[in-house]
Order: C-alpha cells, then structure tokens, then sequence
C-alpha cells in the first residue's frame, strides 16, 4: 500500500507564502530602480532641474523619516555615530543624488541604468574580497571582464556621438558607481539596518534645502501640480523608502543566492522602458555596451541555490 502523504503543516505554507511575497517584493523594487532613471530624465525633459528632484527626494523623505531619526537619538546620529553617519549620507545622499540626476539631464536613461549599476557590482565585488575575503571565481572574474568591456564602449559612443554632453552625463554615472559602490558594504561592515541607515542618510541631506530655497528654487508653477507630486512621490517615497523596505525585507527572506539575481535586471527595465517612455533609441555601440554590462552582472551575480535538505 502506498504511504498517504501527510498534508502540509501550516508552518510550511505561512512559509511559501512569504516567501512568495518576498519575490513579488524584490520584483517591485526592482522596477522602482529601474524605473527611476527614465522617470527622472523626463522630469527634467518637462521642465523640472535636478535641484527640483534632490529637493523633492530629501525634503520628502527626510520629514518622513525624521521622526524615527529623532527616536534612535540626533545625539547618537540614530545610535550609528556622526562620523559614519556623514559618510553614508556623502555615498548614498546629497553628492550621489546630485551626481545621478545631473547625468540624467546630459545622458540617456539607458545609459545611468546600465552604467551605475554596473560599476556598483565590481566595487562590491572589489570590496567583498577585500573587506570579507570573498573568493574570486572565473565566473565573477568574466563577469568584471564583460562590463569593464561595456563601459568602455559606452564611453567610446558618448565621444563620437553628435551631442557632447552625453559624455559628461556618462561620468557622472561613473562618479555615482564609484561612490555608491562602498554604500552597500560599509553597511554590511558596521552591521546596520538598512532603513536606519537610509533615514541618516535622508535626514542629513536635508542640509540642502536651504541652499535650495536661497539660490535653486523657481516657485510651484514650474510645472503643472500634479508633475511635481508624481515626481516628489517617486523621489521621496519609492526610491527612498518603499524600495529600499522592500529590497532589505525580501532579500531576508530569499537569501543571499536568490537575491542577488535580481540587481541585473535594473538596467534591462531601464533600458527597455526608456524606448516607449523616451524614445531613445540606442545606436549599435550603445547596445552592444548595454548588453555586455547587464550579461557581465547576470554572470557576476548568479548563485547556485542552496539545496534542501532531504
């Protein structure tokens, strides 16, 4: 006689469930990353500056989060000390902000999807075996390789294209690479929560309001009123807070072999959303540095998953 197979226990289907929410989460971050570069680049094609959006990015979210900011101790810098407080807010803050929407106002979206986050694996790659003796393996080796490669022609494309400008946006998507690549892995060093983090960092960047409101702000009727709430929603709320929620709750749940198969996938909606959004339609060398820096991150990031115990 066949055994009957006992059915599941509650404890393994409150499991799947969560971690199928998991997955659905990380997919939404995911497409709040991605997004962000072609949501900002037309903001500033309709009448919105770079000041507008980091305005609108610290001032939102710094309120938001200031009270928990406030709760963990302004003394302490929210239990995590000034010194490190103020290096997180220069790598993820104000200069990485200001960095990243100015090369969304020269380059292609496509370009900031793909070239950020490019830069920001080798660094976190660099730093793990540097910081966490991580192991170098052909596989992350040829993954380096493959977007290294890409970049370069991403940087020939931009000197031989008919607008200058697009080269300059391009290394402000270097200098937001260089700079928020040590984010991610000073926090993983010091061991902190990553939304206690990011409220430093929120809180802190709002030093630039008044420099703002002095020398940067044009009134409210720069655009139509609710242009300047989508953008101030997508800003402050979902790259700032909602994305990042969910990226550290779901990449919990999922494990480190899961999780960082989706980071690859960032360029790839940039890069199609800008198409239909945009238009911006990439020439041959564009596409070919486009395609090798998300293959070489696909490559970089692909863990085997760990098998289940019998």
């Amino acid at each position: 006689m066949d055994p009957i197979t006992p059915p599941p226990d509650t404890t393994q289907l409150r499991d799947r469930r969560l971690w199928r929410l998991a997955f659905g989460g990380m997919v939404v971050a995911m497409l709040i990353f991605g997004a962000n570069f072609v949501v900002s680049r037309h903001a500033v094609l309709n009448g919105l500056t770079s000041h507008d959006l980091l305005a609108m990015r610290f001032g939102i979210a710094g309120l938001l989060l200031l009270p928990g900011f406030l709760a963990g101790g302004a003394a302490t810098c929210n239990g995590i000390g000034w010194g490190r407080g103020i290096l997180l807010a220069i790598m993820s803050g104000f200069p990485m902000s200001f960095l990243l929407l100015t090369g969304v106002t020269y380059a292609p979206a496509a370009h900031g999807a793909t070239i950020g986050p490019g830069l920001v694996t080798v660094i976190s790659i660099i730093g793990s075996v540097v910081l966490f003796r991580a192991i170098i393996t052909r596989q992350l080796v040829i993954g380096i390789v493959a977007v290294l490669l890409g970049l370069v022609a991403l940087g020939i494309a931009g000197t031989t294209h008919t607008n200058p400008s697009i080269l300059f946006g391009d290394l402000c998507f270097v200098g937001v690479g260089l700079i928020w690549g040590m984010y991610p892995l000073l926090v993983q060093l010091w061991r902190l929560d990553a939304l206690k983090a990011t409220s430093v960092v929120a809180v802190l960047s709002m030093v630039y309001l008044p420099f703002y409101a002095l020398f940067f702000f044009r009134g409210f009727d720069v655009a139509p009123w609710w242009v300047i709430v989508l953008h101030g929603i997508n800003q402050g709320v979902l790259n700032v807070i909602l994305g990042l929620w969910l990226w550290s709750v779901a990449a919990r749940r999922l494990g480190p072999a899961v999780a960082g198969r989706f980071p690859p996938t960032i360029p790839v909606i940039g890069t199609l959303l800008a198409i239909p959004v945009l238009g911006e339609i990439p020439s041959g060398l564009q596409v070919a540095g486009i395609g090798l820096i998300i293959g070489g991150l696909f490559i970089a990031s692909w863990r085997r998953s760990a098998r289940s115990p019998a």
